[in-house]
Parts: structure tokens; C-alpha cells; sequence
């Protein structure tokens, strides 16, 4: 089976607004042989990294609170969301950036991670991958308040939660973004804990 071929490539920028929004024109070489035309709106972002910040003595994870104005259009009545801490790349060092936004958003200088696994996020209108790291922090290693950068407007709330709190949360829709469920689900099937 052969799959995939692609030509005749053709973008048209619709916005450059925040990030970029392109429309795609392209042939597809179906399973058959035969090529079709498809028409396609990719949005380029750049790429991303989140991270679990984890204190095994404790049992915690350190998750941020911050509103999210998308997910308040779709029905998400405040707007807050609870996330494991993430940003978009730096000069393309997934590493460099994870530990830069974890002291920018939770107040940790952290200096080892541990990158488990990447991940296209939406793959069907967004260009993004993600980089999931974890890394472990004690009290110790708190430099700063966190909350983000202020030239962001970021207005995070930095949480440190025992780590059964989250999965319950999780399992209760308290949590229900992708990239801190899935790093979540990863501590708890890798027994980060060892529970």
C-alpha cells in the first residue's frame, strides 16, 4: 500500500494576524493511483513543550491556573483551565525553552528533564508538535512567585496538588487539557509515584 504522495502545493496566506493561517491547495495520490485535488487551512503556531513537574517525597505535581479565552467561547463558563506548564518554542531547543517557562510560569529553576514522547496536538488544522518532558522539583529549587512573564499577560496561578487530587480531577472534567491529561496518564502508567 502506498499512500501519500502530494503535489502541486499551493498556499495563500488568510492571516498573519497572531500566527500564520494558510490555505492549502495540493494533489493527494490516492491508495488507487489516482490524484485529487484537496483544499486544506493550516495554522502554524510554531511548535511547543509541556512538562510534568513532579516531587516524589511529597507525592505532588505543579500545574498552573490560567484563563483561556477559546475554550470560554466553547462553553468553558470561566474561561480557567488547569495545565501542566508549556510554551511555545524558543530557537527550536524544546529543552532550554521547557526549563525557561517553568521558572517563568511556576517560580522553579529546575535543571534536569526528561523528554518522555512529541505529539501532534491537532493534527488536522494545526502544524504544531509538542515536546512532553517531565522533571522533578523540591522546595528548594523555588527561585521566584512564577505567574509568567509580565510583557505576556499571562495572569497564571501556580498550583501544587498531590498527585492522587490530580488524577481525580482529571477523572472529574477539573482537567481537561490534552497535553497535562496525557502527562498525567504517562506518571501514573511509568508509577512515577510508585503507587
Amino acid at each position: 500500500m502506498k499512500y501519500g504522495n502530494v503535489r502541486n502545493i499551493k498556499k495563500e496566506l488568510l492571516s498573519d494576524n497572531w500566527y500564520t493561517l494558510n490555505k492549502v491547495t495540493f494533489e493527494y495520490q490516492r491508495e488507487d493511483g489516482t490524484w485529487e485535488t484537496q483544499i486544506r487551512e493550516a495554522y502554524d503556531r510554531g511548535n511547543g513543550a509541556a512538562i510534568l513537574l513532579y516531587n516524589i517525597q511529597k507525592g505532588t505535581v505543579v500545574l498552573t491556573r490560567q484563563f483561556r479565552m477559546p475554550t470560554y467561547l466553547n462553553g468553558n463558563t470561566d474561561g480557567m483551565m488547569v495545565e501542566a506548564c508549556a510554551g511555545l518554542l524558543e530557537k527550536g531547543n524544546a529543552e532550554q525553552t521547557i526549563k525557561m517557562e517553568v521558572e517563568e510560569e511556576t517560580g522553579y529553576k529546575i535543571d534536569h528533564v526528561k523528554k518522555v514522547f512529541e505529539a501532534y496536538m491537532s493534527p488536522g488544522s494545526v502544524t504544531e508538535i509538542l515536546y512532553f518532558f517531565i522533571g522533578q522539583y523540591t522546595d528548594a529549587m523555588k527561585v521566584g512567585e512564577g505567574g509568567g512573564a509580565e510583557d505576556e499577560t499571562e495572569n497564571i496561578e501556580v498550583l501544587e496538588l498531590p498527585f492522587k487530587k490530580a488524577l481525580q480531577m482529571m477523572e472529574t472534567g477539573k482537567i481537561r487539557d490534552a497535553k497535562t491529561i496525557m502527562l498525567l496518564q504517562y506518571a501514573q502508567v511509568q508509577n512515577l509515584f510508585g503507587q
